[in-house]
């Protein structure tokens, strides 16, 4: 069974507004969501598009009664939603803008900004598909994001979700721009044990942001408000593993570096939405269930379990992962056993879930489950020119100048 906890799910489903149109098109107003009116609809709509093919698992999203919440911690946001002539709910979008580093390629760690516009949650009722309406919403949240100073909108999804590429790249001109990596760990009943000589500091949210700055300066989409991320009650904490004989030298509240180092920060995701899967065969089922029992009732055996995915679940998300020294890559995979455990203490956590840059170091130092994890394609597009013509133009970097991408957690 392969499982993903895609963008393509979470963030645009199939709608393939790049066949040919039929003849006559229904009549859609474009407005902005009203929750009181349009809750009830929308969450119809969502249930609809989370199905998957017939005889293939499938992912349902439960977004816990909220159809903003994935985007209510961005402080401008928006929900669009297309409604046909009978008052129909037929399509959906969400978008956010947010000011965030573009790479710098200089040899100054002076961050360079842009405002940059996400958007996410597409989605198009199955009977109105084909019929131009994903296109609409897309270019009425561009305007929204024209209108509020976005110099850039991207999104994300599988890299194998042909229909959502071709949407944005041939409808609505979005060009391919980076490739990180998802991946997947499941989280298992037995703990996973951390090396004796490795000690696991909680670094503060304000010295958490001093760090950040420094780290992710020259990085790509680190964002501006890191402040509000790292203070926002969704936020678990920064953790950063170092050998203990660092402790004699180092003091966390310093400020400075220590000689080798890991760190990350774990997000609640599981309090924004929660998943589901279904659709696979009874054998399967019972595959998992048995790798399951038996790690709980033998833990020190250790058994790579599969947790109960086919009842509603919440995961993790690491972010801000970063390594140095010549002990980093070990670091690393101890505290994220660290972060392992602090899901398995969590019962509605049965995943972590990491994204990072395809060339980042740090990428081969987290474990994960290759049959969980996959590739994501964020696609973009400059805002400001019409051709994308400019002698500053982002989109038109073929290499990032740096091989880091920062994942803003309020995006998953």
């Amino acid at each position: 069974m392969s499982l993903k906890i895609s963008k393509e799910n979470l963030a645009a489903n199939n709608d393939q507004d790049h066949l040919p149109a039929e003849d006559k098109k229904p009549v859609v107003i474009v407005r902005q969501y009203d929750e009181e009116r349009d809750k009830l609809a929308v969450e119809e709509l969502e249930g609809q598009c989370d199905f998957g093919q017939r005889g293939q698992p499938s992912l349902f999203t439960d977004l816990m009664g909220d159809p903003i919440s994935r985007i209510r911690n961005l402080p401008l946001h928006l929900m669009l939603v297309a409604e046909a002539e009978c008052r129909e709910i037929v399509g959906i979008i969400r978008g956010c803008i947010k000011t965030v580093t573009r790479g710098n390629k200089g040899s100054t760690p002076c961050p360079v900004y842009v405002k940059i516009a996400y958007i996410l949650g597409l989605r198009v009722s199955s009977q109105h598909r084909r019929l131009g309406i994903g296109t609409k919403l897309v270019e009425e949240l561009e305007e929204w994001s024209r209108s509020n100073g976005a110099t850039y909108a991207y999104m994300a999804t599988d890299s194998n979700n042909q229909a959502s590429i071709k949407l944005f790249t041939s409808k609505c001109n979005y060009v391919k721009f980076r490739t990180p990596s998802v991946l997947v760990q499941p989280v298992h009943a037995h703990y996973k044990p951390i090396a004796s000589d490795i000690a696991i500091v909680r670094v503060s949210p304000q010295l958490s942001e001093s760090f950040y700055r420094r780290i992710f300066a020259n990085s790509e989409f680190f964002p501006k408000d890191i402040n509000r991320i790292l203070n926002n009650n969704l936020s678990f904490g920064t953790f950063m593993a170092v050998p203990k004989k660092t402790l004699l030298n180092w003091d966390p509240k310093s400020g400075s570096f220590p000689p080798t180092f890991a760190i990350l920060s774990v997000w609640n995701t599981k309090d924004i939405y929660k998943l589901q899967v279904s659709g696979i065969s009874p054998l399967k089922y019972a595959c998992c269930l048995g790798t399951r029992v038996l790690d709980s009732w033998m833990p020190w055996l250790r058994v790579p379990s599969i947790p109960n995915i086919f009842k509603s679940f919440g995961f993790h998300l690491l972010y801000g992962i970063h390594m140095e020294g010549k002990e980093g890559p070990r670091l690393m995979k101890n505290l994220c056993a660290f972060a392992h455990n602090m899901g398995r203490n969590d019962r509605e956590c049965s995943l972590l879930v990491a994204e990072v840059g395809v060339d980042d170091p740090v990428r081969e130092a987290i474990p994960r489950w290759n049959k969980f994890s996959w590739g994501d394609l964020w696609c973009m597009k400059n805002l400001e020119f019409k051709n994308g013509e400019s002698a500053d133009n982002w989109v038109e970097s073929p290499v990032s100048s740096s091989s880091v991408i920062f994942v803003d957690p309020r995006d998953f």
